[in-house]
């Protein structure tokens, strides 16, 4: 097997750029079907053949190469499905630098849209006839995006096929740019070339052990590097075919997503924390009878900082399905080095070590038995392949740390993507960092914390949402996983925690979703008493504000990751949908205000008790 993958994927390299292979798979395999789209997550299909989407993704360039657009910015508009995937190839068959973006909602404000089409600087939209519509409805309040030239797709002749022409690109060509999801900051547009996507291509092929029999089923949001390029990319690179439905479908019934893998017998298929632990909350006992998991040998996990509990519940929980816990494929990647960084090996198991909290607290990895209280577990993603490299570096001197101790995550390697667009000075900060000792260099600055152990990749958490109080590190995961499994009216993955600075002082606030069904005879104050006292006695922290908010309105990206600085920015002008609060500072509370003296003599009691 080894053999033929690395022939394959030797193969695979010497095409420089995607439009050459897309060329290739309609030449070599024109009728196979490349991709099928579930249009209602479930039974009706639409599918679309190699030579097919060749076609159609030269009718779309042919028009745009007629608008001499050489080089500019697209921004493409498409619900999920194959109109998206064809006009993606069709700005790569013209030079056109394609910019994916979330659909926008009926009547509901656009500001990310209108701040990426303007940061991009796009000239054009590609759409289909029906988001026109309802975008134009909306011109004259979003004059951004009104002044773009919209173009729907689905309007355009076949008879301008022939007007295509071979567009001189290569490798170092700008594909596209993947803007961030946004979960620490601003979106920026990460520059993806044609050699980018095609060396982690490879990287994901080799890591995953595809075959020309493989088949994926995706219900990740194709805008974002996921999505597109371990959902979508992937399954063309290798030559199998792809499975997909849309998100929306997934997040509705949680159960199409596992029917579709068992129905195509699908080999592939993941997403992150949340997506395994909805499997697990939704899918009913009758649903499961029908599943037949045996075939899936890739579960691919990532995006956040795995949790060894969802890996070991969803395990658990489908294993009468056939499912196996070595099918777990815990990775770790990001959008500025195109997608994956390292993985694991195929057939074992994922590897979960515990460490001693408050050791991790103070950036040290300890080995701990995982009983103890306050002891963490944490999930190996695996090692890097072909020519990347990865280093653990003290974020302030910029130096090696030491084999067990916990730095910031860089990165090497020719998947590392060419920078910000049009934002120089970040880019040199964040793609050209150098070890100032050894001069090695330029890697990236993923702001991401963790070790390595015998070269095996371990998470922590995120450097910008680290929770620093009284001069002990807090990972704000950590504290969010406590909550939620405090109470019952607590909605899992739906908690963010973070930290403001109160009189030259950093206090811990908590913001968390309430289930739909406690909304309507809901026990604020037990719930509150409950949070302050599990934090206190998990993380010895004392809480200064909770906010118990309306189901789905915590700030989230599209493709499900919690915004934390986006929480806090919110929590600060007050803008969250709050339904109770409580908090230490009279002034900053609006109900609750009872609680005070309860709290703070709770605070007080768990103090001298630990003493």
């Amino acid at each position: 097997m080894a053999t033929n993958v690395s022939k394959l994927s030797s193969n695979l390299l010497n095409f420089s750029t995607l439009v050459d292979l897309l060329q290739y798979r309609a030449k070599e395999q024109p009728n196979q079907t490349a991709y099928t789209f579930l249009k209602d997550g479930e039974n009706e299909e639409i599918t679309i053949s190699y030579q097919v989407l060749d076609q159609r993704a030269r009718i779309i360039a042919s028009y745009l190469q007629s608008l001499h657009l050489q080089n500019e910015q697209a921004l493409l508009l498409y619900p999920p499905g194959i109109e998206y995937i064809a006009a993606f190839f069709g700005c790569l068959y013209a030079q056109v630098v394609a910019v994916p973006a979330y659909p926008p909602k009926l009547n509901k404000p656009m500001p990310r849209l209108q701040a990426i089409a303007t940061d991009a600087q796009a000239k054009i939209a590609l759409t289909n006839t029906s988001i026109l519509t309802d975008i134009e409805r909306q011109f004259a309040h979003n004059p951004e995006l009104a002044s773009l030239h919209w173009i729907p797709t689905d309007t355009l002749l076949d008879d301008v096929i022939h007007k295509w022409q071979q567009p001189h690109i290569n490798s170092n060509t700008l594909a596209f740019l993947q803007y961030t999801s946004g979960s620490t900051g601003t979106p920026k547009g990460v520059m993806v070339s044609h050699g980018n996507l095609l060396h982690n291509l490879s990287v994901i092929y080799q890591c995953f052990e595809h075959q020309p029999n493989s088949h994926a089923v995706i219900w990740l949001p194709p805008y974002h590097d996921m999505g597109l390029i371990g959902g979508i990319l992937q399954p063309f690179y290798g030559g199998f075919p792809a499975t997909l439905m849309s998100p929306t479908a997934f997040i509705k019934k949680p159960w199409r997503w596992l029917q579709a893998i068992s129905r195509y017998q699908a080999t592939t298929s993941g997403g992150p924390n949340f997506a395994y632990d909805l499997a697990c909350r939704q899918i009913t006992p009758q649903q499961k009878e029908t599943l037949d998991l045996s075939s899936w040998n890739i579960a691919f996990i990532g995006a956040e900082p795995i949790r060894a509990e969802t890996i070991e519940r969803f395990a658990a929980t489908f294993e009468p399905c056939g499912f196996r816990p070595e099918a777990f494929y815990p990775c770790y990647g990001m959008a500025e080095t195109t997608l994956l960084v390292s993985g694991g090996l195929k057939k074992a198991a994922p590897i979960i070590r515990a460490v001693d909290g408050a050791k991790l607290e103070k950036n040290q990895v300890t080995a701990a038995n995982g009983k103890q209280e306050g002891d963490r577990l944490l999930v190996g993603c695996g090692k890097t392949q072909l020519d990347q490299k990865i280093a653990i570096v003290n974020p302030q001197t910029l130096t090696l740390c030491a084999p067990n101790q916990v730095g910031e995550i860089w990165v090497s390697g020719s998947s590392v993507a060419q920078g910000y667009w049009h934002k120089l000075s970040q880019t040199l900060e964040t793609f050209n960092a150098y070890l100032p000792d050894t001069k090695e260099g330029p890697f990236l600055r993923t702001g991401d914390l963790g070790f390595l152990e015998n070269g095996e990749l371990f998470v922590t958490g995120r450097l910008k949402d680290l929770i620093i109080i009284l001069g002990r590190n807090h990972y704000p995961q950590d504290i969010e996983m406590t909550v939620e499994k405090c109470h019952p009216a607590l909605r899992p993955n739906s908690g963010i925690a973070f930290s403001i600075d109160i009189a030259n002082q950093e206090r811990l606030v908590i913001a968390q979703e309430i289930e739909r069904n406690y909304l309507r005879k809901l026990n604020a104050d037990e719930i509150i008493r409950t949070i302050v006292q599990a934090v206190s006695e998990q993380h010895d922290l004392q809480t200064y504000a909770v906010l118990l908010l309306k189901t789905g309105s915590l700030p989230k990206t599209s493709s499900g990751k919690v915004q934390r600085s986006a929480c806090r920015e919110a929590f600060i002008g007050g803008s969250l949908d709050v339904v109770a609060d409580w908090c230490v500072n009279p002034q900053h509370k609006i109900k609750f205000r009872s609680l005070e003296t309860e709290v703070e003599t709770l605070w007080q009691n768990l103090q001298s008790s630990q003493k």
